[in-house]
């Protein structure tokens, strides 16, 4: 059992820190807390969907299988449009009002949620149905997993290395680590403020989107209009886990949420009734324990 609880806790956790990386992201590049991260999640699921159903129309016969990976990509490009134009209109004209900015993106969680359904219609707005990312199973270590958990999990740790070199090895990166660092000092070097958050708050959403394809393709095998909440309420866990604004401490985060829904499913008789609000009880475990935590600083951009 507890191979299982290992291998399994490893991969779930991958996926939640995935994510919960585009949220953490934002604030530390930003200081803005972007709860319309959540719809950015249901969002990226949707169109994922869509495309999946819509592509094999327009691409030829033979390159039918390359069709989960267009609709990855478009989906995070669409997705990642949205969320930076979302930030253009509304949280840039409230910088510095946090509250404001907390009221305005939680309303739009509800406008998005609101879309969805106008543009799905009520039957596909409460369940949408999306094919698995990878059939099958494999054996790890003597423990049966999902082979396109396994996928997803293994996509997640690549977004994390890929994220990472961009930080460090190029111009933009390192201007967002400036930010992260010194506003005032970046600024006063000739960065862009506006169009720097711009790109993060767009590249935030659309790891958001994938985060939410991950999930709906390897975990719900579907989605449905109120799961921002779900995206969010994940998100908010593995952040008060790590460290609201280290990317470092999503995947300690993501990894110990993990571990711990993976443990309570094994461990406990009929624990799958806790199964969502596992989430929750973790974070009111992990503020009363450490409040600001593991790594809770304003950021960190290892």
């Amino acid at each position: 059992m507890l191979e299982a609880i290992i291998i399994s806790g490893i991969i779930t956790g991958l996926i939640y820190a995935l994510i919960a990386l585009g949220f953490t992201l934002v604030y530390g590049i930003s200081g803005i807390v972007n709860l319309t991260h959540g719809a950015f999640f249901v969002v990226g699921a949707y169109l994922y969907g869509i495309l999946l159903n819509h592509i094999p129309k327009l691409i030829p016969q033979d390159l039918a299988y390359l069709t989960p990976t267009f609709a990855i990509v478009f989906s995070i490009l669409l997705t990642g449009i949205i969320g930076s134009a979302f930030y253009r209109i509304t949280l840039h004209q409230l910088l510095g009002e946090e509250v404001s900015i907390l009221i305005a993106s939680i309303c739009a969680c509800i406008v998005f949620h609101q879309i969805i359904f106008i543009a799905m219609g009520s039957l596909y707005a409460f369940s949408f149905t999306i094919s698995p990312l990878v059939r099958g199973t494999i054996m790890i270590i003597n423990t049966d997993v999902l082979t396109g958990k396994a996928v997803a999990a293994l996509i997640s740790l690549t977004s994390f290395i890929i994220l990472g070199l961009y930080i460090s090895r190029t111009k933009t990166g390192r201007a967002m680590k400036a930010l992260s660092q010194d506003l005032e000092a970046a600024m006063l070097m000739g960065v862009s403020t506006e169009k720097l958050f711009m790109f993060t708050a767009g590249l935030s959403a659309g790891i958001g989107s994938l985060g939410g394809i991950l999930y709906a393709s390897t975990v719900t095998y579907g989605t449905a209009s109120h799961m921002w909440m779900l995206g969010l309420a994940l998100s908010f866990t593995v952040v008060v886990l790590g460290g609201l604004g280290s990317i470092k401490g999503s995947i300690f985060g993501g990894l110990i949420l993990g571990f711990t829904q993976e443990a309570v499913m094994r461990i406990i008789p009929g624990a799958g009734v806790l199964q969502d609000s596992i989430p929750f009880i973790v974070v009111i475990l992990a503020l009363l324990i450490r409040p600001k935590g593991l790594f809770g600083k304003r950021i960190e951009m290892e």
